[in-house]
Parts: structure tokens; sequence; C-alpha cells
């Protein structure tokens, strides 16, 4: 492969793996200003994060073992299109009961994004070479977190929240095109699964290594989709962030993803890759324990913006390293492999994200302890299941 069409599929795959952040980060500026809007309560209007994360996990678990069968670019092009179409849809909703059912259509649809281009990233590499790809796949990944959210809080200077939904729209059919144009069939009929779905994720979900990896990055994530879901409360309406302020924090957490992401690649071409995983983890627990003290202590805006670096950034190291590690440990099912780890990233997510807001709009109490027990875990995984492989 030419170093053009490499590049050219690097940017291709990382916006389509970006389905998560685009869906969500760019309306987070545009939370507060929807609740009034729409005349409903903080929960509820996290409950349209929450249908989203569901929908993302619940259409993977769909769409992997579909491009298995059928190969990775028919599975593809749908999505985009139901996307699209949903985004619009959104845009024109009137009562947040029809924008919930909207996100959750939208992470339905945004799910073949997330698994194809995992698993076509498998199709063409193998080893450490796949470790560095999916690096770089992490750090334009990692863009979209940064820009989305100042793109967001651009956006609502000159228009309301429904435009970011049109942006959203319009981001989906250009994909659409791209794909269809663009992306040549990296899985064809030859190679294909012939085995039942169902067997083949219960094969995957018996696996204890490949589990292991699995929930080491779905906890991991975990802590950044309770971030994601409770920090534009937080910053703004107890720290006092307005919301082109609380973008520009968003966009340097982000900006922590791509550059750990980057490092985790060097990283695991030179050492370990178990060790350089271990050191991602130990060092979000670190941020997960320094935000939980933070709650005894006079609130100041520097003492949580560390602790808050920390647990994001560590996810470009994280999920750079597991998910590569996973994808290789089952390669022969990349599809469904790949629906696995995006349905734990997003189901574990999904399930947190209504509990950050339990406590009203003034407290982070229930965001940093969700965010710490998601650290603990993480760790205890990897010491009972990953840890003997690294000797």
């Amino acid at each position: 492969m030419s170093k053009r069409r490499e590049l050219w599929l690097l940017v291709l795959l990382g916006t389509l793996s970006a389905f998560g952040p685009l869906s969500m980060d760019m309306y987070l500026p545009a939370l507060p200003q929807l609740q009034q809007q729409l005349h409903t309560s903080a929960s509820l209007t996290q409950l349209s994060i929450t249908t989203c994360l569901i929908g993302l996990a619940v259409g993977q678990i769909f769409i992997g073992p579909w491009s298995d069968r059928v190969g990775r670019k028919l599975p593809t092009l749908t999505g985009m299109v139901v996307f699209t179409v949903a985004s619009l849809l959104a845009g024109w909703a009137t009562n947040v009961w029809w924008l919930i059912f909207l996100r959750a259509v939208q992470g339905l649809a945004g799910a073949a994004g997330l698994v194809t281009s995992r698993a076509i990233a498998t199709d063409l590499f193998t080893g450490k070479k796949l470790t560095k790809f999916y690096a770089l796949l992490m750090g334009v990944n990692g863009i979209f977190p940064v820009i989305a959210p100042i793109i967001g809080g651009f956006v609502l200077t000159f228009t309301t929240w429904r435009g970011i939904f049109y942006i959203l729209a319009a981001v989906g059919l250009v994909l659409f095109i791209s794909v269809w144009l663009g992306l040549p069939e990296t899985h064809p009929a030859e190679t294909t699964v012939k085995r039942n779905s169902l067997s083949i994720l219960n094969t995957l979900l018996h696996d204890r290594i490949f589990m292991g990896y699995t929930l080491v990055t779905g906890l991991v994530s975990g802590g950044l989709f309770a971030y994601i879901s409770g920090s534009s409360f937080m910053l703004q309406n107890i720290f006092g962030l307005s919301a082109q302020g609380f973008s520009m924090v968003y966009a340097l957490n982000g900006l922590g993803i791509v550059v750990m992401s980057q490092l985790a690649g060097y990283l695991a071409t030179r050492f370990n890759e178990y060790r350089v995983l271990y050191g991602g983890v130990l060092i979000a627990l670190i941020g997960g324990l320094a935000l939980f003290v933070t709650l005894f202590l006079p609130r100041h805006l520097t003492l949580v913006l560390i602790p808050l670096f920390l647990v994001v950034s560590m996810v470009g190291i994280v999920s750079t390293v597991a998910a590569s590690l996973a994808m290789q440990h089952a390669h022969a099912n990349a599809g469904s492999a790949s629906a696995l780890l995006g349905l734990t990233q997003n189901l574990i997510g999904g399930v947190l994200s209504p509990f950050v807001g339990l406590m009203g709009q003034d407290s982070y109490v229930p965001l940093a302890v969700l965010i710490l027990l998601c650290e603990i875990a993480a760790l205890a995984v990897y010491q009972r299941r990953l840890a003997p492989l690294s000797r």
C-alpha cells in the first residue's frame, strides 16, 4: 500500500471511527440551552446522550457479524444513510422524547463506522504495525473531541442547538460519498465467515483473554463517558465556565487523547505492549483518585482540571493498545470482535450516564465516584486476566 493511499485510508477510517465524538461532543455545549428550549430536566437532557450510547452499543452487535458475512462496505454505506436522515429529523425535534428516540437511531447508524473502521484496519495490518496504525487512527479520531465542542460552541453564537444536527447531517452525507467512491472492499466474499453470528459472539464472550482486553478498555472508556455526560454541567454550573470556555477545556482534554494515542504507538514498538497498557490504566486510576479527593477540598477550577485531563487522556493509551491486542487475538472474526469492543465501551457509558446527574446540576459527587470506580475495576481486571501475559 502506497503512503498516499495509507494516508487517505487513515483519514477516512479515523473519521468513520469518530461517530461517537461527532454524535455527542458537538452538542455538549448546547445541553443547557436545549434543556431550556425543550422545557425539560437535566436528567432527560442527559438521557439523550444515554440513548445515543446505547444505540452505538446495540448497533455494533448487528453490524459486526453482518460485516463478517457480507463485507465491510455495504454496512458502512447503510449506516451513513440512516445517520444523515436521523440527524436532519433531530434538528426538527419539538420535544425531548422525540429527540431521545432520534438520538438512539443516530447511535444505531453511527455504529457502522465504529465497527467497520476497526475491522478494515485488522483486515489490512497485523502485529505492531496494527498497533501503530491504531495509534494513528486514534490520533485522527481524537481530533474530533478537540474540534467538535469548539464547532458546537461557535455554532451556538449565531444559531440554536438545531444547527448542530444539520451539520451532523452534512457530515454523514460527505462520508457516504467518500466511502462509496473511495473505500475498497477489504473483506471479499471468499473470506467471509459462514458460522452462525451468535456462535461467534458466544465464543468471544467466553474467551478470557479477549474479554480481559475488552473490559479494561470498556471500563476506562466508562470513566470517559461519565465525564462526557457530566462535564458540561459540572464546569459551567459549578465552576462558572461559559459555553465557549467549556469548549476550550473539553478540546484540551481531547487533545490529550490524541497525544497519548501517538505516545502509545511509539512506546508499543519499543517496549512490551502489556507494560504500556498497565501504565495507562494506573495513571487513569491516579487521576480518578485525585478527582475524588477534590470533593473534600475548597472548590478551585485547577484542582479538578488536572485530574480530569489524566482520566481523559489515558483513554488514548489504553484504547489504542488494548484494542490492537484484542483484535489481533480474534483476527479471524474481526467484525464481531470489533462489535464486542464497541458494545462494551458504549454499554458501560450508557449505563453510567444517567447516574451522573442524580444529585442535580450543582454537585459532581456522582461523576467523581463513578470515574473512580471505573478506574479501580479496570486495574483489577488487568491484574487478574492480563498481567500474567506480560511475564
